[in-house]
């Protein structure tokens, strides 16, 4: 039992430094998306991601732009690791205990209806209003990097808090993906994604412990996705959510090996954190400062999204979160106060990956979506430099984030 709880806590530590140092290689990407999207060669940005790129055998091939290749198809195995994240948790995180869970549930989902309703509240007309999910999310890898900013004075008990709440996030952003940004679905689709499943489960039941021979029941679950209108990204959630927990009767592997939930985890979280969101921030980043799409009408969408991340997240989670500890459904966990409760509600404004990822679903409008992305990034950057900030105040006054 002793070894299976420092194996546990061992994986959480190498997660947490993968994605501290994937933090910045993230914020760098984004950087160089701005510069070359403002740059003279500007033109190239846009002709590079709306390039064709074309995948098949013989007389069977998909031809898409890049954009779409690493939006819908990359992108799937970011959201097969948010999916195994979430089955890890609710098997033996903080999501396997009701009553512990109850906090970060409660705190993700005030930190997902304050922004909802800030933007709401800015924006008012009919093209508008579908950019509501846009400052929901919360970005893992910047918010632990800036985390990490901050040293080791910060009790780990904020930084499990800060984890949990994340995971739940991008558990309602791909409810809110599912549910609001998928129309005019293709029921036919289904049949073809659910096939993939039960044919992962056939293997299972028979034991076949490789990655690779799911490759194909996978593709399967993603084109079924793609076939019906639902976004295929979601394909990876679920995928991950049927991911063994346990060796089990797998060929090859004791009961008591690393179980393959934990290990498909790990190999593919370097190659998600370094590789896949560095490219999606590189592609989608490159907001044109001062055009007149971020300067007309979309302002209000702009400063909406901005708003609803820097205000909206932390008084959302922490607003949510003092209501259940007052009404002694929860209470803080130890080593805990306040006002590290503060600190993680700012680093919630980080949204950055998943908010972007939205806002590229939510509006059809080129224009808009610009508009959706610099309010991310200003979001983002703020909610940063305010928790760097109340972390080092915090720091520096001894057990104030305790």
């Amino acid at each position: 039992m002793q070894q299976l709880a420092e194996r546990a806590i061992a994986t959480l530590e190498k997660f947490l430094h993968v994605e501290a140092v994937s933090g910045v290689v993230l914020l760098v990407a984004a950087a160089a998306a701005l510069v070359w999207a403002n740059s003279p060669i500007a033109q190239s940005y846009h002709a590079v991601w709306h390039a064709p790129l074309s995948i098949g055998i013989g007389e069977r091939v998909i031809s898409q732009s890049v954009h779409f290749w690493i939006n819908d198809a990359l992108m799937t195995v970011f959201f097969l690791v948010v999916g195994m994240e979430i089955r890890r948790e609710i098997h033996e995180g903080a999501l396997s205990n009701p009553r512990q869970a109850l906090l970060p549930i409660a705190a993700a989902v005030g930190g997902v209806k304050v922004p909802a309703l800030i933007y709401l509240a800015v924006n008012h007309s009919s093209g508008q209003l579908q950019g509501w999910a846009v400052p929901t999310a919360t970005d893992i890898a910047f918010a632990v990097g800036v985390l990490a900013l901050l040293g080791r004075s910060i009790p780990s008990s904020l930084r499990i808090f800060l984890l949990t709440l994340a995971i739940i996030d991008d558990l309602i952003a791909v409810l809110i993906i599912a549910i609001f940004y998928s129309g005019g679905l293709q029921y036919g689709g289904f049949a073809v994604a659910g096939a993939g499943c039960l044919l992962v489960l056939a293997f299972q039941r028979v034991g076949v412990g490789s990655a690779w021979a799911y490759v194909l029941p996978g593709a399967l679950v993603w084109g079924g996705f793609l076939m019906t209108g639902a976004h295929p990204t979601l394909a990876g959630v679920l995928l991950g959510l049927l991911t063994p927990v346990t060796s089990g009767h797998l060929r090859g592997y004791s009961p008591e090996s690393t179980p393959p939930v934990v290990r498909v985890q790990s190999a593919l979280h370097p190659w998600v954190a370094y590789g896949v969101m560095p490219l999606f921030a590189l592609a989608n980043a490159g907001v044109v400062l001062g055009s007149k799409a971020t300067l007309s009408g979309g302002q209000w969408i702009t400063w909406g999204v901005a708003t609803a991340l820097i205000v909206g997240k932390p008084v959302g989670v922490v607003a949510t979160s003092w209501i259940v500890v007052r009404l002694g459904w929860c209470q803080l966990p130890s080593g805990l106060s306040w006002s590290g409760v503060w600190l993680v509600g700012l680093l919630a404004g980080i949204g950055f990956t998943m908010s972007i990822f939205i806002a590229t679903l939510a509006f059809s409008d080129e224009s808009a979506v610009e508009a959706a992305k610099l309010g991310v990034l200003v979001g983002s950057f703020g909610s940063a430099l305010l928790a760097l900030c109340w972390g080092r105040i915090g720091a520096g006054r001894a057990g104030s984030l305790r």
